[in-house]
């Protein structure tokens, strides 16, 4: 629920907060998932800058409560995307794995070109840099 109410909020710098040490990111665009809270909160910060017109549409969670999906859609330079955030979290409530699936492909090579342009961003800011 605070994921969703930040990324509503677009609060991307405060989603850090909601993030395991060790938390592991599976991106629409990349093969190999990028793991630790620097990295994955640099991420998030870097699809701020690229979503715009962003919104959840639906909400499903698992009998658990420890997981959910949150369906969404945005626009990434003037591309309609739709797609859908998986959610984790672990016993202490904060988000162990986020898996970002996103349609059509259009969509998704917006997605890969919008967040390429800010790699040396996040890739800075994560290693503290920035």
């Amino acid at each position: 629920k605070e994921f969703r109410a930040a990324v509503e909020a677009r609060d991307f710098d405060g989603l850090g907060t909601l993030l395991a040490d060790d938390v592991v990111f599976q991106s629409p665009v990349a093969f190999t998932p990028y793991e630790g809270k620097p990295m994955v909160a640099a991420i998030l910060r870097g699809v701020g800058r690229v979503f715009t017109e962003f919104r959840y549409v639906r909400e499903l969670e698992d009998a658990d409560g420890r997981g959910s999906a949150l369906v969404f859609e945005t626009m990434v330079d003037g591309v309609s995307v739709n797609g859908l955030d998986l959610i984790r979290t672990n016993g202490a409530g904060l988000i162990s794995e986020l898996t970002v699936m996103v349609r059509p492909l259009s969509g998704a090579k917006a997605l890969a070109a919008g967040m390429a342009a800010q790699f040396e961003q996040i890739a800075a800011e994560a290693s503290g840099a920035a």
